[in-house]
């Protein structure tokens, strides 16, 4: 018989063997391997400032200076933050047409595509507030009983208890809010746009930011009723009295003047 030469294996050389086998697999599965989603995300957000700064060498550097440092025509972008773009370029406010006391909403010229990119850049060069989700400004869910008490508290001295916006001073206005979308609403109570003031979470909670938004949108809504007919605007009783007056009594004046007048050529005749 004869005597075995080779060494009889350890059991758990094959457990070894196989884990060595299966890290030269992950080695080469991380060497050859698409970049993870994290790595994606950072280059497509790449991507979007490198777009972004090219349509803001184009339409906005001329007054903003070409690293959003500020002019005398237009002032800094650092640290306005992306909710700051999202609200102005996309209420057309921006590019404005020219300078004045208040620069008004205007027909957009961007997509929404080139505003996210021109968000991304210009929120690459300091923090601000960003751009809500959908679920941020969602009504849904929301107290418009709670949103009208808020905004009476608020806002209605510049935008009135409706929302139909009013006048300023040194010709600035509080614009009216019918029509505008509930992100915008909610970016600009972030962002605090022209003569308005801001109201971070901090002062005004997501919550109470979405009670307003579902009250403004209950009381200039197709459905909402205006039992007190023809309503000036929402302005209320002192203005339509004052239109009563005007209007009312101008013409019962005329009128008399007329027939004063017509009498007089009548005795003449």
């Amino acid at each position: 018989m004869k005597k075995l030469s080779a060494r009889r294996r350890h059991p758990l050389a094959a457990v070894v063997v196989l884990l060595l086998a299966l890290a030269a697999t992950g080695g080469l599965y991380a060497a050859f391997a698409p970049a993870s989603t994290a790595q994606a995300d950072e280059t497509a957000q790449s991507l979007a400032i490198e777009e972004g700064k090219k349509l803001y060498t184009v339409g906005c550097a001329s007054c903003h200076g070409t690293g959003g440092q500020g002019t005398s025509d237009g002032p800094s972008l650092v640290g306005v933050g992306s909710a700051a773009v999202d609200f102005q370029v996309g209420t057309g406010r921006m590019p404005a047409q020219q300078p004045g006391a208040q620069v008004p909403r205007k027909k957009n010229i961007y997509t929404q595509a080139q505003i996210d990119q021109l968000a991304a850049y210009i929120a690459s060069l300091g923090a601000g507030p960003i751009t809500p989700t959908e679920k941020q400004y969602s009504v849904e869910g929301a107290d418009v009983a709670k949103g009208g008490e808020l905004f009476r508290n608020n806002c209605a001295q510049c935008h009135n208890f409706t929302g139909e916006g009013g006048a300023l001073t040194k010709g600035k206005y509080a614009p009216s809010l019918d029509g505008v979308s509930e992100k915008h609403i909610y970016e600009a109570m972030q962002t605090g746009p022209q003569n308005m003031p801001a109201f971070p979470d901090t002062t005004m909670p997501e919550k109470e930011k979405k009670d307003i938004i579902a009250y403004i949108k209950a009381v200039n809504g197709e459905e909402t009723p205006t039992p007190g007919g023809f309503a000036l605007g929402g302005l209320g009783p002192v203005s339509e009295g004052l239109f009563g007056w005007i209007f009312g009594l101008g013409s019962l004046i005329a009128v008399a003047v007329w027939v004063a007048a017509h009498t007089a050529k009548a005795k003449k005749s």
